[in-house]
């Protein structure tokens, strides 16, 4: 493209845009007709595709169950980056009825359908990687071999995910693993053990095996947990097993555990949920569930035991998992890599009695029990143990929720995408992160009729935290933000609620304290802190609240001046530069509508201020405003920006240009942001520690890119914008989530090697602030690469 098309396309972009999102037919001629281009037929750009080779539901199987939920996951994370296609594992006996994503389907029983079917992916250009489910038994010949054929000669990009790993394997069945190996681009096995049998009896490089756990559902919130009437055994202690039935499971091991167990408990209850495995169906019709029907009976267990004989929903397993008081896992096969039933307990809190497959020796440290095969005593004894002792009980529920979660679906979608990424070469592969719908859910669970909860344990609002000043004048700016745009009743009760607090936190004098426990009374934290930053903090609130005044009622906003103005007398104490900023951002949305000069003045004086400290301190290398980065960066540079827009002072905006773009060259680095670390601030001349990032430092980093934009009107900002908010959806160190899409919560830290999963106030309110900016924002990254293709020189 000639160098005067960029011009001319950036406007006819915008033309476009808006032509086609309106339908508007004369606006697309003008597009047209205005152009030096000519406008190619838009083809719609096709997408890299995903393939998984796997058994699929209908088809009752863990493995179908399990790649089901994993493509359910990369199509909520990259929807708008991949297609996603399955190609269904079948015998000559299936007739299954699938979803439309099923593109093809394969007859393990025929050996020539697999060369079939790599001819049919070979002749798909389009295929960015193949994801194998691999089991055994899933696949014809011996140890599965029909499969080399097919891999050996497939011209795609696969990865293998073997849900298996046989230690000591004879020589037949390494032969077969190690030619598997061969010819896959990626292994993942589900845990370290597997991985460390892989390389010690197979002898395969560490480099090939990716360790990805068993992928586990979010829960929505356990504050209720246990308290649910939808069910008929609320009034049971509730032990529970699920998954499909068969002699691997040795239900009877915990059948014969019960009488001991009820003769210390007599109201335990054990839950037996799931059909019996089609293919022992198939094989022997219901000869093990008749076998554990005259157990029970035998022990004389009819009271306390119950058969759910269903494939259960979703919902309904989580439903029952959420009302168990201990999980059961009884497996008898010591081969049995990992069990996706493990991972859905612990998910949903419980603590886990298990045997020692490798799943349950690598998890259940601190979350539950591991006992010996088929060893009826112990499981009796460590099932007593913890229904003795409610304090471990709700210590092991917390633990496997910090174990469990770092497994979600979503971390396991971008574990499996990373591979795509890393292993393609022949595809470029722009990874759009697709926009979480906007939830205040968590924020309601956290407010009470006084105000914002400062803290949660996981996501159960923590009350004896109190509340804060900080959180609640945030909460204000961010909910009414949220009654802008969406004009939700619901959000006129959280905004009195939240400015009713602020102004209950000022005193005679006009300043504001911070903090207040659960009674409502003003604690002494009040008096062994600074709280000049919170009283800055509290102005920018009232300030942004009146700034909309016009969807606002006029008797909150006439509260919120009342209040602004009596805080002004002590603006000038301010010596933060953090409060000044604040300061100066508050000011400047409440002079708006009035424009006066008083409060031009209070802004001139203020940014005097910050122009001081920046001389100061500022040369050629270091062009900031302090000899170190602490928190809240963003707010300074773009404080001072506000400044130049409400004074005219072009100083103002030169210093707040140069040090916004100081700031980004340090927090910006290879595509990815990471903010200045809480474990220790950034001091000029020495080296900062990478780790400790919070969420409301990219949240400010958004708030200030967004406003840089608006005024500067450069692609590097709105650019920045998307890639700090990728931030919050696992564009991170860690390659994990940081907002939690099922409570509508947002996670307090990203640390070095965890997320710390406590969803409390401060969290929260800065995903949504930054979810609420980035409604209008499309990334011009992903705009371009796909008009760039719809035009030619003529």
């Amino acid at each position: 493209m000639k160098d005067n098309f960029f011009p001319i396309y950036n406007n006819s972009l915008l033309v476009y845009n808006e032509a086609k999102n309106n339908r508007n037919e004369s606006n697309l001629m003008r597009f047209i007709n205005q152009s030096k281009y000519q406008l190619l037929p838009v083809v719609e750009k096709q997408l890299p595709e995903i393939v998984f080779i796997t058994s699929y539901p209908p088809r009752e199987c863990g493995i179908a169950t399990y790649t089901q939920d994993l493509k359910n996951a990369i199509q909520e994370k990259f929807g708008g980056t991949f297609s996603l296609k399955v190609c269904a594992l079948e015998t000559s006996e299936s007739n299954y009825n699938y979803p439309e994503e099923v593109k093809y389907k394969l007859n393990t029983e025929i050996e020539d359908h697999f060369s079939e079917l790599t001819t049919k992916l070979n002749a798909d250009r389009n295929i960015a990687m193949v994801f194998l489910q691999h089991e055994f038994g899933l696949f014809g010949g011996v140890y599965g071999d029909y499969l080399l054929k097919f891999m050996k000669h497939l011209k795609r990009p696969i990865t293998t995910t073997f849900h298996t790993v046989l230690p000591k394997p004879a020589d037949q069945l390494k032969k077969v693993v190690r030619k598997i190996t061969d010819y896959s681009d990626c292994l993942v096995v589900m845990t370290e053990i597997s991985k460390s049998i892989l390389m010690t009896d197979y002898g395969i490089a560490s480099r090939k095996i990716a360790v990805i756990s068993h992928g586990t559902h979010l829960v929505a919130s356990f504050d209720t947990l246990h308290q649910k009437t939808k069910n008929q055994f609320s009034d049971r202690v509730v032990l529970t097993t699920f998954g499909l039935l068969n002699e691997g499971k040795s239900i009877e091991t915990a059948l014969e555990a019960l009488p001991k167990i009820i003769d210390k408990f007599p109201n335990v209850i054990y839950l037996v949920i799931g059909k019996t495995h089609p293919e022992v169906l198939k094989r022997d019709g219901e000869k093990y569930r008749n076998f554990l029907y005259e157990k029970v009976q035998e022990l004389h267990l009819e009271n306390n035991v119950r058969f759910i004989n269903k494939y259960l929903s979703l919902e309904e397993l989580m439903d029952y998992l959420e009302r168990t008081k201990v999980y059961l896992f009884t497996s008898k096969d010591p081969n049995q890599a990992v069990s996706g039933t493990l991972a859905y307990a612990m998910a949903c809190g419980c603590p886990v009695i298990a045997t020692p497959i490798p799943h349950a020796k690598e998890f259940l440290q601190g979350a539950g029990f591991n006992y010996d095969f088929l060893n009826v005593n112990q499981l009796a004894e460590k099932t007593i143990e913890l229904l003795y002792n409610p304090k471990l009980v709700r210590e092991m529920r917390l633990n496997a929720l910090h174990k469990i979660s770092p497994t979600s679906w979503q971390n396991s979608a971008i574990a499996h995408i990373e591979l795509v990424k890393n292993k393609n070469n022949k595809h470029k592969i722009t990874l759009h992160y697709e926009m979480p719908k906007i939830s205040l859910n968590h924020i309601k669970r956290m407010t009470t009729i006084n105000g914002l909860i400062q803290f949660s344990a996981i996501s159960k609002p923590n009350l004896q935290s109190g509340y804060t000043l900080d959180d609640n004048a945030r909460a204000l700016i961010a909910v009414t933000k949220h009654y802008q745009l969406t004009n939700t009743e619901e959000d006129l009760e959280l905004i009195n609620t939240y400015l009713k607090f602020i102004l209950f936190c000022q005193q005679e004098n006009g300043s504001f304290l911070n903090y207040v426990d659960k009674e409502g009374n003003f604690t002494t934290n009040n008096s062994n802190e600074n709280l000049e930053d919170s009283n800055g903090r509290a102005i920018w609130a009232l300030g942004e609240f009146i700034s909309h005044r016009e969807i606002i009622h006029k008797s909150l906003i006439k509260k919120a001046k009342f209040a602004i103005e009596k805080a002004l007398i002590n603006i000038h104490k301010f010596h933060s530069p953090r409060a000044i900023s604040f300061a100066i951002k508050g000011l400047y949305f409440y002079n708006q509508e009035s424009q006066s000069p008083r409060i031009n003045y209070l802004i001139t004086s203020l940014a005097d201020n910050l122009v001081s400290k920046y001389r100061g301190v500022s040369d050629k290398k270091w062009k900031w405003f302090e000899d170190y980065l602490t928190y809240a960066n963003s707010i300074l540079p773009e404080a001072m920006l506000f400044a130049g827009l409400s004074t005219g002072s072009e100083l103002y905006k030169d210093i707040a240009k140069t040090s916004f773009d100081f700031l980004l060259s340090l927090t910006f680095k290879e595509d990815q942001i990471k903010v200045i670390s809480n474990q220790g601030w950034y001091h000029r001349g020495k080296s900062a520690n990478q780790f400790g990032e919070q969420p409301i430092d990219v949240a400010y980093t958004i708030l200030a890119l967004q406003t840089f934009y608006q005024v500067y009107e450069d692609d590097a900002y709105k650019s920045k914008m998307c890639i700090a908010f990728d931030w919050f959806l696992g564009k991170n160190h860690l390659h994990q989530i940081v907002y939690n899409p099922k409570t509508g919560g947002c996670y307090d830290g990203l640390e070095q090697h965890h997320v710390n999963l406590n969803q409390g106030a401060e969290s929260t309110i800065s995903y949504l602030l930054s979810r609420l900016t980035m409604e209008n924002v499309v990334n011009p990254i992903h705009e371009t690469v796909f008009f760039e293709e719809a035009f030619q020189n003529e």
